[in-house]
């Protein structure tokens, strides 16, 4: 004995509320939807607030990188190291490199 399953459904009725629901949600984005110049605003702002700290940042690693490199210069200069001055201009490059980008970076964005 076979059992037969009837489905019952109208298709015109699944159309009508597929296109509702979609109905729906097109016009739910359309409201929450904002200006691009508020956004991008808001955006910049955002930015121009973390700049600062960022700033201060490098030139905290600027200063740590410093003074780990003058110990490494230390230990060079102690142990008589031939390539003591070779070390000490590229510690000393790297730690104006930190203060320059990050000074630089800073009047060029106006801040």
């Amino acid at each position: 004995m076979k059992i037969r399953i009837r489905r019952n459904f109208n298709r015109t009725k699944v159309t009508k509320t597929i296109l509702l629901c979609s109905t729906l949600i097109i016009i739910s984005f359309a409201v929450m939807a904002q200006d691009g110049n508020a956004g991008i605003t808001e955006a910049t702002n955002k930015v121009r607030s973390y700049f600062i700290t960022g700033t201060n940042l490098m030139y905290a690693i600027g200063s740590i990188v410093g003074l780990v490199g003058a110990i490494k210069v230390f230990q060079k200069w102690n142990a008589g190291d031939e390539d003591t001055s070779k070390v000490a201009s590229a510690w000393f490059a790297s730690c104006v490199f930190l203060v320059i980008v990050a000074t630089v970076l800073q009047s060029f964005f106006g801040i």
